[in-house]
């Protein structure tokens, strides 16, 4: 089968293989792979079943690689008695699997299993849609044999709790078959890991030189820490000025300050008068605890008062530096004990629940339960196994020939699986379409498809929210603009409302660049004379304003308006420099129609040349530029990985955008009660013609054309005629004129 030539056929340019049935999948191996068209493609975005890609993606990146597709075809015809099986229509026939093999035997007895389990124990054949159905039932089961339970899925109360304890704590939670999340044995290990740890902490904590007040003993710490800094800076500023008595005024800082605060309304909690010292410094250090205390800080002092000094080393009214020292020893320890608290998900969670969960014996009963999910991991992969095989029955030879091959694409009357659905727009249907999954890769990219694309926001009647991409191959783009809308329908005949966002500029046909020239010249023309108007409407709307702004001036302050000035006189060198454009002019065009009606019968070849000098470029970078449109940089947009550039001909491109068109046979009232006044075209033609032939004999042009005696009877009298020389003899010399006398 190896030694079978591929066959192929010509398409976009390219020579694409030939893939009709299961043997030539099978044999695809043996293909060159620069022969592929495509060497990946993205699992999603694509018509094509998103749940077989997914199977086919064994790494589970996201895309379906040329090895991947190799593997899943092998998978395929290992387990078929006959590979030609693929591709074909309708179920998949049980007397096709191969049950020679263990693995096609289990695969087989799994199928007839699950279509017991549909109620069909005689069937002959498995569908997609009864794997689906199936398989949607055995996910809903507790044990489904991924080893991820939900909460949901589990009877004892307790222990449901629990699972719902230990989820929520959990970053990334794993999904379960039936689509809820759910713990794993990980996840039960590392929450009975933080419980032992955290448990083990607390016990440390309750020892008698760690917590010197017992269950106080963290109110007392946190109320220290409230005011340790301020406590530390009183003390300091004391010990300054000690050291130099100079310094005692700054340390309390100076009466500018008070001043200022005594200018605004003042309140415990102004931030001014918390940064003031916490008491005033004094040599002696001693700290008041109850009157002189900054107001600021005074609940606080209060506070650290009764839950620190009292507790530790009795009343107190004032406190010496060495009693600081004293409480802030003892707490010490509670500090250090704190810090090392084990870092954990569920350090919110009170202790008791770690202790029921532990002592109660709940981590074996999970455990149990997460085995009793993984054993039917095989049973799992038996109905994993069934659903690849009809999947890949179903749709690999459809895959391929999107994939190694565009058959589908270039074959009229199919659509790829990478185009989307169809876009109306601007009286045409777009059925190229695609999807946009990455708007910056698409901005590089598309310039390079040398197609005129439109790119569309498109929101669905549900809500639901894309971006599109649109070709446009065939009309005119005059009514192309952004913001314009348009209506998407789907694959699945959903209509969605499409509005344009972008635009991407190329030509479309060598037709629209025939007339691209005259309609920028026009559109030109259209511009400049808006902008004059628009120009000249503002400068008269200014004299007027001016003018009259001039007037009601004067006329306030009691003078007489200004009396219009007389016209300037038009200087006499502009006269000249007019005359002389005006016939330079007219000289230019007098020699353009001269040398023009000189072309005689060659008149319509001259036309013909004079249309090609204006719209040739135009229609040359169009023929270049519409031999490289091709749809291979959009692909690569979407995550493809094409090998060729499959490109867009004319008549393929044609096909892709849809012209609006009254349907044949259909009758048409042609009376339009707003029609346009009709232009006589056949009149103004028939006088240019006229008029053309006239001049043409005025100049003489057609005088090779008349016989001899109507040339010289239709001189027109206002032009001296020509003499007619005549073949008589030479006339006689004439007699030289008499000398004159020679002066005297």
């Amino acid at each position: 089968m190896s030694g079978e030539p591929f066959r192929f056929f010509r398409a976009g340019g390219v020579d694409q293989v030939q893939l009709r049935t299961g043997r030539d999948l099978v044999r695809l191996k043996d293909l060159d792979q620069k022969l592929w068209v495509a060497l990946s493609c993205p699992v999603a975005g694509l018509h094509l079943d998103e749940r077989t890609l997914t199977l086919i993606d064994a790494n589970k990146d996201g895309r379906v690689r040329a090895p991947e597709l190799l593997a899943a075809i092998e998978w395929t015809a290992k387990h078929l008695k006959n590979p030609d099986e693929i591709g074909k229509p309708g179920p998949l026939p049980l007397d096709a699997i191969d049950d020679e093999v263990p693995e096609g035997k289990l695969i087989l007895e799994t199928a007839r299993a699950l279509l017991r389990s549909l109620d069909q124990p005689d069937a002959t054949a498995i569908s997609v849609e009864e794997v689906q159905t199936a398989l949607d039932a055995f996910n809903k089961k507790p044990q489904n044999g991924d080893g991820i339970v939900p909460p949901s899925q589990i009877t004892d109360s307790d222990l449901s709790a629990l699972a719902t304890t230990i989820l929520a704590g959990v970053e990334s939670p794993k999904t379960d078959r039936s689509g809820e999340p759910g713990i794993t044995r990980d996840d039960i290990e590392l929450f009975f890991s933080d419980a032992l740890a955290r448990l083990a902490w607390l016990q440390a904590g309750s020892a008698s030189d760690i917590a010197r007040l017992g269950s106080e003993t963290g109110a007392a710490y946190e109320a220290l820490q409230a005011v340790r800094a301020k406590i530390e800076d009183y003390f300091t500023r004391v010990h300054v000025a000690a050291f130099d008595a100079r310094a005692l005024a700054a340390m309390n800082r100076d009466e500018a300050t008070f001043v200022a605060l005594g200018t605004g309304t003042l309140s415990e909690s102004q931030e001014e008068l918390s940064s003031l010292p916490l008491a005033h410094i004094t040599l002696t250090a001693e700290l008041p605890l109850e009157e002189g205390v900054n107001p600021a800080w005074r609940a606080r002092i209060r506070a650290f008062e009764e839950k620190v000094v009292r507790p530790l080393i009795g009343e107190r009214t004032t406190l010496s530096e060495a009693e600081y020292q004293t409480i802030v020893e003892a707490l010490t320890p509670y500090g250090e004990w704190l810090a090392g608290e084990p870092a954990s998900r569920y350090r919110e969670l009170p202790a008791v629940e770690f202790e029921r969960a532990v002592e109660g014996g709940l981590k074996e009963k999970l455990l149990d339960i997460i085995a009793s999910d993984e054993g039917a991991s095989d049973q799992a992969g038996a109905i994993e196994d069934v659903e690849k095989l009809v999947r890949y029955k179903r749709d690999l030879l459809t895959l391929a020939n999107n994939f190694v091959a565009f058959r589908d694409f270039y074959q009229p009357g199919k659509t790829a699986i990478f185009q989307q659905g169809t876009l109306y727009l601007d009286q045409r249907a777009l059925t190229l379409v695609l999807r946009v999954n990455d708007a910056a890769k698409h901005a590089a990219l598309a310039p390079l498809a040398a197609t005129y694309l439109v790119y569309c926001d498109v929101k669905s009647v549900a809500g639901e929210t894309m971006s599109i991409v649109a070709g446009v191959t065939n009309g005119d783009v005059d009514n192309l603009m952004v913001g314009r809308n348009g209506l998407f329908y789907d694959r699945e005949g959903r209509d969605w409302d499409a509005t344009i966002t972008r635009i991407v500029d190329a030509p479309i046909s060598v037709r629209q660049a025939f007339w691209s020239p005259y309609k920028k010249v026009i559109r030109l023309i259209e511009e400049q004379v808006n902008k004059r108007a628009v120009e000249a409407a503002a400068k008269s709307e200014g004299d007027v304003l001016s003018k009259a702004t001039e007037t009601e001036a004067n006329i306030a302050e009691g003078k007489k308006p200004a009396g219009v000035e007389p016209p300037k006189k038009l200087d006499i060198g502009v006269v000249a420099a007019l005359g002389v454009a005006v016939g330079g002019i007219t000289a230019a065009l007098g020699v353009f129609v001269q040398a023009f009606f000189g072309l005689g019968i060659w008149m319509p070849l001259g036309v013909l040349g004079l249309l090609l000098l204006i719209s040739g470029p135009s229609m040359a970078v169009a023929w270049l530029k519409l031999r490289r449109r091709n749809i291979g940089p959009l692909l690569d947009a979407n995550g493809w990985a094409v090998n060729v550039l499959p490109r867009i001909n004319i008549a393929l491109g044609n096909s892709f955008t849809t012209l609006a068109s009254v349907p044949r046979g259909a009758p048409r009232d042609l009376v339009d009660p707003f029609a346009d006044k009709k232009v006589h075209w056949g009149r103004w033609l028939f006088l240019i013609i006229v008029l053309g032939l006239a001049l043409t004999w005025l100049l003489g042009k057609l005088d090779g054309f008349l016989p001899p005696s109507f040339q010289k009877a239709t001189v027109l009298p206002n032009f001296p005629a020509a003499p007619v020389e005549t073949p008589a003899e030479a006339p006689a010399p004439e007699a030289p004129a008499p000398e004159a006398p020679a002066a005297p």
